[in-house]
């Protein structure tokens, strides 16, 4: 959520830069200042009521001890008189910053000036590639075939106990699922991130913090009986860990891993390029957490990048990274650069991971701060990536690595599968 301070010191620079996502925030912005303005008139007025009231509270008590009831009881009217005004001003005051926090709440995070312009994600800019992209085989198959014919996921068989988009992993499509979760876990933890178990619902104010709500909340599941959402990534209970805290300096930057699945309803999504892994209702996920001073956010967001290179190498999949046009970033993200596998037998490539600096936008939702070394309290900067989403990993691991006498297991990941080929 931006904040209103800022909105009105850089409205015309909020609302150029809003039209990167191809937004007239005009009316908005506009509307967002003037119930600010009535705000703080209301608030003015409320301090004054309060503080003639408190004033006439001490008259009066000095009244009745100098033995004058009399003026003491015509007094007390008068307050009686300020504290029903100012009911009314709490009233009116309370349903000002209710309509302020719902007018803020739909306005997106400002993208960086570093975003492209694009209408779609075809405006996505390439900014980088690595890896050879391997010469398969006649026959080759893409990973749904390889998984039936392996008999490592049974996508029907998921489709029989829940529905469309639940697969079931088996034996070693099972211990290749968990051999990928330990090696992201491990490659993580070994550069810094300290490890969380994370809950898999979140309540509403979870939600809010991280800015699913109310942007994304047909996406999500909700269990409605106790009103907590399944999690769409482990982004929401890792981030909502620091909800309502305030920091020292010297405690940044923090780093935390988690390991969840992930539920996401993916409303609309059909077709041929959503077959198989490529875009599940439930998948695992191993994400990255940074709450970051705001001048070094940048220098973790490249870190961050080039933490996810290295897995990839190691890996040896091909892949690219997009820095996302303004039409294409999410709603709370101020900068976002996405890593796409190349899929050899899909011959197309497959979004695996998004790196995200959220700026103060999620710490605004989230009341998380820091005090700074001159003792104020400012608003920290968080962060967060996918190291990474399974499925299309594992996707880009069957089919690249297929040949004619089965899967090989990248050399990394041996150690923890106890295999290097399925077959």
């Amino acid at each position: 959520m931006l904040q209103v301070a800022f909105i009105r010191d850089h409205k015309d620079d909020i609302i150029k830069r809003l039209t990167k996502r191809n937004i007239d925030a005009t009316a908005l912005i506009n509307d967002v200042i003037n119930l600010d303005e009535d705000r703080r008139m209301l608030q003015t007025k409320l301090d004054n009521t309060k503080a003639e009231s408190n004033a006439l509270s001490k008259e009066i008590g000095n009244l009745f001890k100098s033995g004058e009831p009399q003026k003491a009881n015509i007094l007390k009217e008068k307050t009686t008189q300020l504290k029903e005004t100012t009911k009314v001003l709490e009233l009116e005051f309370n349903e000002k910053v209710d309509a302020l926090n719902a007018l803020l709440y739909k306005i997106p995070n400002v993208p960086h000036t570093s975003v492209p312009n694009g209408t779609s994600e075809a405006d996505n800019e390439e900014i980088f590639r690595d890896g050879q992209i391997p010469q398969l085989h006649d026959g080759a198959l893409p990973h749904w075939e390889l998984a039936k014919k392996y008999n490592i996921i049974d996508f029907e068989l998921g489709n029989k106990i829940t529905g469309a988009g639940f697969p079931v992993y088996i034996d070693k499509g099972a211990r290749l699922q968990r051999a990928l979760i330990a090696y992201f876990l491990d490659k993580n933890t070994k550069a810094g991130y300290t490890e969380y178990q994370l809950p898999h619902l979140v309540n509403e104010a979870s939600g809010f913090g991280t800015g699913q709500l109310p942007d994304k909340e047909g996406q999500m599941y909700h269990v409605t009986a106790d009103n907590l959402y399944l999690i769409p990534t482990a982004e929401v209970p890792g981030t909502n860990i620091f909800r309502d805290t305030l920091l020292n300096e010297s405690d940044l930057p923090v780093s935390i891993t988690g390991y969840t699945p992930c539920f996401r309803r993916e409303a609309g999504s059909y077709g041929a390029h959503v077959r198989g892994l490529n875009r599940l209702h439930q998948f695992d996920k191993v994400e990255i957490i940074r709450v970051e001073h705001p001048d070094n956010s940048y220098d973790a967001f490249h870190a961050m990048v080039n933490h996810v290179k290295d897995i990839l190498i190691e890996l040896k999949l091909p892949y690219r990274i997009l820095k996302l046009c303004g039409a294409d970033v999410t709603f709370a993200s101020a900068l976002t650069y996405d890593f796409e596998v190349f899929s050899t037998a899909q011959d197309r490539w497959l979004e695996i991971s998004s790196i995200s600096n959220f700026e103060t936008f999620q710490a605004n939702r989230l009341k998380l701060r820091f005090k700074n070394s001159e003792g104020k309290n400012e608003f920290c900067h968080t962060l967060n990536g996918s190291s990474l989403a399974l499925p299309r990993v594992l996707a880009g691991i069957l089919e690249n690595c297929q040949t004619e006498d089965g899967i090989k297991i990248p050399e990394a990941l041996v150690p923890y599968t106890g295999f290097d080929i399925i077959s």
